[in-house]
């Protein structure tokens, strides 16, 4: 079809629309709304591959199983890439429509949603700062709305009124209501008073109440608003039981200067103060007789601007009335905040006899805000910005290079073996571990650069104004530093970490791309030994992504059964028989087609999947050597075991369990390990292999002498054989080296009454040299590949009708 024949009517659409051709998926038309959205020139995008503008696997993954016939429709939200790298957060639906007969176009539809995600986030904030100034408040708070619906309350308010678990668990307005109805005493001054509030939005009112415990709480109803039109009432409740206890109703009006918990002053018409209550005495340190005559703007001159005064005695003259926060400070120098009001008292003439100022202590509340700012934009633990901080400096930090045309790196830090501290001496001690790296990082950076805890043992350092020199003498500088030997409560050990380091802008223009590649890059350290750092390299991702791939299509190949056994015939040396086989792991995917162990099986270790398929290899081996049985044929089988597979918990049993099932006597089983398993804890190792062959499982050391060799261990060890690695078999025996090595296995073995097998035998010439040099066995394509059940099967046929002839 005629692609421009569609512009009329795509652009006509208020939503972004472009349209993909169904075979080559290439954009074919696209309107100016999603030109705009991405930041292009007109025509800029037709002729492009539509996946040139996905920006998450979901979308990729997606127009993957389009070109695959797999997917034809998709609806949800996600992220496009705009012209400039820079992703938008849009609401998308893919649909395959059908123009003609045989003519189909896909349309892609999107809408902008980030200005609905700022709402959103902007929203989720005020509701938190809402919720943290309603519960940091020492008086009970009712908010609700002009018909009396209940919106909001804080535990203060559930304190003073004693309110039940059932009512504070669910909704249930009536029921608060009747709750307060019952425990006033005057319950028909309450409905009075109550009834005159709620027919008067906009009155503003002051009670007393008096609960039947005995409690007096003051009420002051104020009306909400919102855009200067009253949307509800905020009822503040505080309790006065104890200021009243000792006083009768009458006189309360005369002592409430004296008793106010508020600090109160009375000037004259000429702001000469005249009178201070106690409270006032007690908030700044001076004595009634040291503030008697002063000004009453001393109480803002010493921290206040001669501007900010002037303005709040205007607005007093010319309003009556003056309320804020302001500054002062205490007759020991020290200052403190609070919320300060002046009320001007007029006489019959109107004329100004006394001026009232209040000042609450703001002292504890500021704390507490600050307290609030801590929590919510640093680490509880190190005290280091968190993940909300840090995204604002690099948001500044990516803006100010771009103004400036410089550059700045982003580097994430990860602790090796941090694990190990936590399980061995436990994660109270890893906490105080964790507060002594940040230390040590924030020693290592500028007064302008950021480092930032994410969470567990993994840090992210923002390096300002640097180039890829400088931040490799950071790097260097941070490995230094935290190799240097730690020591808490007497215990001195060492940790090191593993750093990766995207540079801005070459690496990525957002943090999230940042941060994401400085990963990707530290990722890379880890696989390469650990204790290094690493910049990022674009096909670091496309790496990570093929192994997501295959660990996914490793998972599925489980559930499909896709995986398959082989078995290579193992060989007596000295009779020419075969004693058994190795099950050797085999799989072929529909859409990768056969894949080689050693592409998948170093993914799988990484991914722990290697537990599923070491079981799932242990059990199809077992049971297939328990049908040879059942035929008649006495095979021993070699089964290779993982060094996650070993460390399981259950392993032993795991082994017994699936010996049962079978009915296969242990012995016929052979389990090959890697001296690294061995090694890596002596002692729970050495309980598994004694475990294994009290059982009477046979044990070897697999690709023996490529690792950490040592006498001691098989010495300890129940080990019944060792196979030479196939590294030292090729060049037998025309190289000298291979043929010390094999030869001192060989004696080796020998004296510590251990049988040995060669992996890789290919020529007779070898089978010969091994025979001569005293190897017991082997394997290998001299005798035959790995094959499948049915070719084995029909090799040991053929083997079996000729029981007079020695195969080799």
């Amino acid at each position: 079809m005629n692609a421009p024949n569609w512009h009329p009517l795509i652009e006509g659409m208020l939503e972004a629309v472009w349209l993909v051709d169904p075979i080559e998926l290439r954009i074919v038309a696209v309107n100016r709304a999603a030109e705009t959205l991405l930041g292009a020139e007109p025509g800029a995008f037709v002729g492009q591959p539509v996946i040139d503008l996905s920006a998450t696997p979901e979308d990729m993954f997606f127009w993957e199983d389009v070109a695959a016939g797999l997917s034809d429709q998709i609806f949800s939200e996600t992220l496009l890439r705009r012209r400039d790298g820079t992703t938008v957060q849009v609401e998308r639906r893919v649909s395959l429509i059908k123009v003609s007969q045989g003519a189909s176009v896909y349309v892609v539809a999107a809408r902008d949603q980030s200005a609905q995600r700022q709402v959103e986030n902007e929203l989720e904030k005020l509701i938190a700062e809402l919720r943290a100034t309603l519960e940091s408040t020492a008086d009970g708070i009712l908010v609700s709305d002009l018909e009396g619906g209940i919106r909001g309350y804080n535990h203060r308010f559930a304190e003073m009124w004693n309110l039940p678990h059932e009512l504070l668990t669910q909704r249930n307005d009536a029921g608060i209501y009747a709750w307060m109805y019952q425990c006033v005493l005057d319950t028909e001054h309450y409905t009075d008073r109550l009834g005159a509030i709620s027919r008067s939005p906009l009155l503003e009112a002051t009670d007393v109440l008096v609960l039947r415990t005995g409690h007096v709480l003051e009420r002051v109803t104020l009306p909400q608003y919102a855009r200067g039109r009253p949307i509800g009432r905020v009822f503040s409740y505080r309790d006065i039981t104890q200021r009243l206890a000792d006083e009768a109703r009458l006189q309360l009006a005369s002592k409430v200067f004296e008793s106010s918990l508020d600090a109160i002053f009375v000037t004259d018409a000429a702001h000469r103060i005249i009178a201070v209550n106690p409270s006032c005495e007690k908030l700044t340190g001076y004595t009634q007789a040291e503030l008697l005559e002063q000004p009453s703007r001393a109480f803002f001159s010493d921290l206040s601007e001669a501007a900010f005064i002037e303005q709040f005695m205007e607005q007093l003259v010319r309003e009556g009335l003056w309320e804020g926060e302001v500054w002062n400070r205490r007759k020991n120098g020290k200052p403190y905040l609070c919320l300060a009001s002046m009320v001007r008292v007029l006489d019959e003439e109107g004329a100004p006899v006394h001026y009232i100022g209040f000042f609450k202590d703001l002292s504890e509340t500021h704390a507490a805000r600050k307290r609030i700012e801590e929590l919510a934009y640093n680490d509880a633990l190190t005290g280091l910005p968190n993940r909300l901080l840090l995204a604002e400096r690099i948001e500044h930090a990516l803006s100010l290079a771009d103004r400036n045309g410089g550059s700045c790196a982003v580097l994430f830090l990860d602790l090796d073996h941090f694990k190990h501290i936590n399980d061995s001496l436990g994660h109270l001690f890893g906490d105080r571990v964790l507060i002594e790296v940040a230390e040590r990082l924030k020693d290592c950076l500028r007064h302008i650069d950021t480092a930032a805890r994410l969470g567990g043992d993994e840090f992210v350092l923002l390096l300002n104004q640097v180039d890829a020199r400088g931040t490799e003498i950071t790097a260097q500088r941070i490995l230094d530093t935290l190799s240097r030997p730690f020591t808490l409560d007497d215990i001195t050990f060492t940790v090191t970490c593993s750093i990766g380091i995207a540079l801005y802008p070459g690496d990525g223009v957002t943090m999230d791309d940042l941060i994401k590649n400085a990963d990707s890059a530290m990722y890379h350290v880890k696989e390469r030994g650990r204790a290094d750092f690493r910049f990022y390299q674009r096909q670091m991702n496309i790496g990570l992504l093929s192994r997501m791939k295959l660990d996914h299509a490793m998972r599925l190949a489980l559930e499909n059964n896709d995986f398959r056994l082989h078995y290579q015939p193992q060989v007596d040396l000295a009779s020419g028989n075969i004693f058994g086989a190795e099950a050797l792991i085999r799989w072929h995917d529909k859409e990768l087609g056969d894949i080689p162990p050693a592409s998948f099986i170093p993914v799988a270790e990484q991914t722990g999947v290697i537990v599923a398929i070491g079981n799932w290899v242990l059990t199809e081996a077992v049971r297939q050597c328990a049908a040879w049985q059942a035929q008649g044929r006495t095979l021993t089988m070699a089964v290779n075991v993982s060094a996650l597979q070993f460390q399981q918990v259950n392993f032993v049993e795991g082994v017994a369990e699936v010996l049962r099932t079978f009915s296969l006597p242990p012995a016929m089983l052979e389990l090959e390990l890697t001296e690294s398993i061995l090694l890596r804890d002596i002692d729970e190792a050495l309980a598994r292999l004694d475990a294994l062959a009290a059982m009477g499982v046979r044990l070897s050391i697999d690709d023996f002498g490529t690792g950490y060799s040592s006498l001691s261990y098989l010495k300890r060890f129940p080990i019944h054989k060792l196979k030479i690695d196939r590294s030292f078999i090729s060049e037998l025996p025309d190289h000298d080296s291979d043929t010390a090595i094999v030869k001192a296995i060989i004696n080796m073995a020998q004296a510590l009454k251990l049988r040995v097998i060669a992996e890789g035998v290919e020529t007779e010439t070898q089978r010969h040299f091994l025979a001569s040099s005293g190897c017991d066995e082997f394997q290998g394509f001299l005798c035959n590949p790995a094959l499948s059940n049915e070719e084995f099967e029909q090799f040991m046929e053929t083997a079996e009708k000729q029981p007079q002839t020695k195969l080799f």
